[in-house]
């Protein structure tokens, strides 16, 4: 496809000037690497080849998730930021924020017009309204950058700074994910999404139920753990946080190595210890890059085989899941690149980088969070969830490259 294009399409000059077609092909062609990944973990996992079952993508997403996604991280981030660079970026965490909120607000209004099915009118809403700022932004900048003939430059230097600029806002997304999602996705009063079948247990016991009939797995507070908490007005309070926030939850291994990065690429005696090429300690950032490189193919793979399992038995019926695709993909984008717009024109965005620009908006145009999906699943309703993420993603591929065509159009 790609030499096809290319014999199609004369490049021009990479830093601008491009054709429609060839801004096209510089948009398709991210697009149609990635859904080639993504088909080679689909057919590995498919009955006929069989070498990537149900465990061994388990297995594939946790390494992706706690060692190669953490590796590429820190060392992308750690020698790329510092601290002027942190205040400079200041509007890229606002940018998830002002998203989750805009996206959730069009998520109510096409919730309240669809009316999905009981309970999953939140549910409807989070699907919509939080998008994938993380892994997905992360294989299209890569794959973007990889061409020689991308418009944003050197292809190092692209890869870089939007693996910096993505990496720099998943903190704050976590945050999000683990609470306001987290407790969006709640079950109803009834216990469980699934109504018809009354014999399921409660998953939380009634406020006034007496202490003996209480299970005591969901006893999260123990007597002396309540003694303890009762000492001290601080340690009190830092328990509070803690069983509200669901820290344990959010500090996952991403984070920590966005937070590592940030603090050691911000003290410049510790980044020349460790990010910069001649630094004694610069073996294990190297490391890193190396680990670091294998999470593109690898959480592909896994994404492509996990369709296998296709949509599965929602209960969200035809209505609400087109609803969620279209509210998701066609209504969230408009509205972040008029939030992205108006930053720009009152100055809050870094004058000249392109590249943080677009990072900007493609937070805005990015599917459903699969994280999302693993949290709709500890919640009770990833039958559903995992529905939604399947057909999203698929016609995510179309709607991806339009936006970025137009993207690539305003910004060049």
């Amino acid at each position: 496809m790609e030499s096809f294009l290319s014999a199609m399409v004369p490049v021009g000059n990479p830093a601008g000037g491009q054709s429609l077609l060839g801004t096209i092909k510089i948009a398709v062609l991210p697009i149609a690497k990635v859904f080639t990944m993504c088909f080679l973990g689909f057919l590995m996992a498919s009955k006929y080849v069989n070498i990537l079952p149900a465990s061994g993508r388990k297995l594939l997403n946790g390494l992706v998730f706690s060692l190669l996604l953490p590796c590429l991280i820190f060392s992308q981030l750690g020698q790329a930021v510092t601290l002027e660079k942190m205040l400079e970026w200041w509007f890229i965490p606002m940018n998830v924020v002002l998203g989750s909120i805009s996206g959730s607000i069009i998520g109510f209004v096409v919730a309240s017009i669809v009316r999905p099915p009981y309970p999953f009118f939140k549910f409807s809403i989070i699907q919509i309204g939080i998008g994938n700022i993380g892994n997905v932004p992360l294989v299209l900048i890569a794959a973007l950058c990889r061409d020689t003939s991308n418009p944003f430059g050197d292809s190092e230097k692209c890869s870089t700074d939007g693996t910096a600029y993505i990496s720099f806002g998943q903190w704050v997304g976590a945050i999000i994910l683990y609470t306001y999602v987290f407790n969006m996705l709640a079950p109803p009063p009834e216990g469980t999404f699934y109504i018809e079948d009354a014999n399921l247990p409660l998953k939380s016991p009634a406020k006034d139920a007496p202490l003996e009939q209480v299970p005591l797995l969901l006893q999260e507070d123990a007597p002396e753990e309540l003694d303890a908490l009762k000492r001290g007005k601080i340690k009190q309070f830092l328990v509070f946080l803690h069983f509200k926030l669901n820290l344990k939850q959010i500090l996952q291994p991403p984070i920590i190595a966005s937070i590592l990065a940030m603090f050691l690429g911000a003290i410049p005696f510790l980044k020349r210890l460790i990010f910069t090429t001649d630094a004694p300690l610069f073996f294990f950032t190297d490391s890193c890059i190396i680990l670091g490189e294998a999470m593109i193919p690898c959480i592909l793979l896994a994404l492509g085989g996990n369709l296998i399992d296709g949509p599965g038995s929602s209960k969200l019926g035809f209505r609400t899941t087109a609803a969620i695709i279209f509210g998701r993909l066609v209504l969230v984008p408009p509205v972040g690149l008029g939030i992205v717009t108006l930053a720009d024109k009152l100055g809050f965005l870094p004058a000249g980088d392109k590249m943080f620009k677009f990072v900007l908006l493609l937070q805005h145009t990015m599917p459903t969070s699969v994280l999302s999906g693993a949290v709709a699943n500890l919640r009770g309703c990833g039958r559903e969830a995992a529905a939604v993420l399947f057909w999203v993603h698929i016609f995510a591929t179309i709607s991806m490259a339009g936006w970025i065509v137009l993207y690539l159009n305003l910004l060049f």
